[in-house]
């Protein structure tokens, strides 16, 4: 299993930006993705999970009303819209994989995860 982030880049505050996450190696139809990121100093923080087949999508309070999480199962890729970027936003932003769908008491904790990327890093300045 291989996950490949893209997307990410220097955005003044309030652009935006879409990262996306390629997978291989898995249907990506069974599988749940989750955003998370971790900024210097700071610990890792789930930023938004969408299931494989139940229609569910969470995000983290910090980013609710700005991202969305979106994915193309034909293309085998998630997408994460970052809208209204603010300087707490930057930081390497990383693509996780698990079996099946996400679920509230679990979703934005990175050991429920098994496969991750390598990160792709987004800087918000002006």
């Amino acid at each position: 299993v291989q996950l490949v982030e893209s997307g990410g880049g220097l955005v003044q505050p309030g652009g935006s930006l879409r990262l996306s996450c390629a997978a291989s190696g898995l249907t990506l139809k069974n599988y749940a993705i989750g955003w998370f990121r971790q900024a210097p100093g700071k610990e890792r923080e789930g930023v938004s999970c969408i299931s494989s087949n139940d229609g569910m999508t969470y995000y983290a309070d910090s980013v609710k009303g700005r991202f969305n999480i979106s994915r193309d199962n034909p293309k085998s890729t998630v997408y994460l819209q970052m809208n209204s970027l603010k300087h707490e936003d930057t930081a390497k932003y990383y693509c996780a994989t698990d079996f099946g769908n996400c679920y509230s008491r679990s979703w934005s904790r990175g050991e429920w995860y098994d496969y991750w990327g390598q990160g792709t890093q987004v800087t918000v300045s002006s």
